[in-house]
């Protein structure tokens, strides 16, 4: 299974808005065939093993899967069809399917076939790997997560005159990687217009760019044409955001000029992060990972719109004195919690209590 984990994320942020998901089949306690499922609408990881194998599996073959099994027919048939006509006898699976109407109904029809199952097997590690896809499938909606960087004390811009990261290259090159694995990113106009982020992911591979959001109630980044967003390679995958009652003719025109797409959205302005939500949902992004100033943090803290939070705390105290700590004055808690050394700093990851 720890192979089997290693397979699916081969695929990191490749799958959406499926899982990802690796196979492998022993036969002895040998491995003799690998697969994953690499994109949305190629075959899935079971598939692949199978294919890789080449062969009919042998009485001893056990399949070991991160996932259950799918039995129902989406782009490609049930892998359930797929196992059964292959003759294993014996499946192995990390999680169950988190979608409430198949969970189980797959390993189901595996026990009444005659398969031996076994279930759970680093469960709690193939649940995890999936935690963007288990929100998605259940809420459906994206999962917003609320990226910060800061002091020990909160603050998220260092004092006038010192370097402008608060954190470690090591924070850096992790934040690096969660971009090549989230569907979109987003950050305030506020952010873009005084540090100007690229907002891809250069860590490793080819500079990969996700659906980039600029959060602008008033457009205010019209005419900004200097911006990395606005000019880059990937400029067709950044999206402006802001209130359709702001929106002029004139800032419509110039972005559709640069090849940036605008989001008009409906609405009052304290309805803005709720319908920016809904519209993601619409258009089929599962989850955006926001990397947020002070403002931006404590608007979404406020109006509930934070599923998760992805810390990374400095061993520092004291910033920038005209910026407040990142929380406000918000009581935060969180569940299912998980600490990273990251360097000198502390990477936290958790569920905001309240969230779905």
């Amino acid at each position: 299974m720890l192979r089997a984990l290693e397979l699916a994320r081969r695929a990191w942020g490749r799958t959406h808005p499926n899982p990802m998901v690796g196979a492998v089949i022993t036969e002895g306690g040998r491995v003799v065939a690998e697969g994953f499922h690499e994109a949305p609408g190629g075959p899935h990881a079971e598939v692949a093993a199978l294919r890789a194998l080449g062969r009919r599996p042998s009485a001893e073959a056990v399949l070991h899967v991160t996932l259950e099994p799918c039995c129902t027919h989406g782009r490609t048939p049930p892998c359930v069809d797929a196992i059964l006509a292959s003759g294993i006898r014996t499946v192995v699976v990390g999680a169950r399917d988190p979608n409430p109407a198949h969970a189980g109904r797959g390993l189901e029809l595996l026990r009444q076939a005659g398969v031996g199952v076994v279930e759970g097997v680093l469960g709690e590690a193939c649940v995890q790997q999936n935690f963007i896809f288990n929100h998605w499938i259940v809420e459906r909606r994206p999962l917003m997560v609320l990226k910060v960087a800061s002091t020990l004390d909160g603050r998220l811009v260092p004092p006038a005159g010192q370097p402008r990261d608060v954190t470690g290259p090591e924070s850096r090159a992790d934040v690096h990687r969660w971009r090549r694995l989230f569907p979109a990113v987003a950050v305030s106009a506020d952010t873009l217009l005084a540090d100007n982020p690229r907002l891809t992911a250069r860590d490793e591979g080819p500079e990969h760019a996700p659906l980039r959001f600029v959060l602008d109630r008033r457009f205010r980044t019209a005419g900004h044409a200097g911006l990395n967003v606005f000019r880059d390679p990937h400029r067709g995958r950044t999206v402006v955001v802001g209130l359709a009652s702001e929106l002029r003719a004139s800032d419509a025109a110039w972005f559709e000029a640069e090849g940036v797409r605008v989001w008009p959205l409906p609405g009052r302005p304290e309805e803005f992060l709720g319908h920016w939500s809904a519209r993601c949902a619409a258009e089929g992004v599962v989850g955006v990972m926001i990397e947020a100033g002070p403002r931006l943090a404590v608007a979404m803290l406020q109006a509930g719109a934070a599923d998760m939070l992805f810390a990374y705390v400095a061993p520092r105290l004291g910033g920038d004195p005209n910026h407040s700590p990142w929380f406000g004055s918000a009581d935060l808690g969180l569940s299912d919690v998980t600490t990273i050394p990251m360097g000198k700093d502390v990477f936290f990851r958790g569920r905001v209590r309240g969230g779905s």
